[in-house]
C-alpha cells in the first residue's frame, strides 16, 4: 500500500504518488513516463467517497510534445486498486524499455 516517504510525500512501490483534487500522478517527472489516474466516479462506502471508475493514462514526460502526443496508453478500471496496479505495470514496462 501507499506509505509515507521520509521527505513527506507518498510513495507506492518505490515511486512518488501525488494527488491534486481527483487526479493522482504516479511516477517521477525526471523519468521518461508517468501515469495519470483520474477519478471519474465515486460511491459512498460507510460514509466515505470511494473511487469506482478510474481512467488510467500512461504519458511521456517530454515537454516538447503537445499533450495528445504524450499519451501512450489509456484505459478505465473499476476502483483505485485495479487502476494503480495496471498503471504500475504499464509504467514499469515503459521505463524498462527506455533503459
Amino acid at each position: 500500500m501507499a506509505e509515507k516517504k521520509k521527505s513527506g510525500g507518498l510513495v507506492y512501490r518505490g515511486k512518488p504518488l501525488i494527488r491534486y483534487g481527483n487526479v493522482l500522478y504516479y511516477g517521477s517527472m525526471a523519468d521518461s513516463h508517468i501515469v495519470m489516474l483520474q477519478i471519474r466516479e465515486t460511491e459512498k462506502d460507510h460514509g466515505l467517497d470511494v473511487a469506482s471508475k478510474v481512467m488510467v493514462t500512461l504519458m511521456q514526460t517530454d515537454e516538447s510534445l503537445n499533450i495528445l502526443q504524450r499519451v501512450v496508453r489509456t484505459g478505465e478500471k473499476n476502483g483505485l486498486y485495479e487502476a494503480i496496479e495496471i498503471g504500475d505495470i504499464w509504467l514499469s514496462r515503459a521505463l524498462a524499455d527506455n533503459s
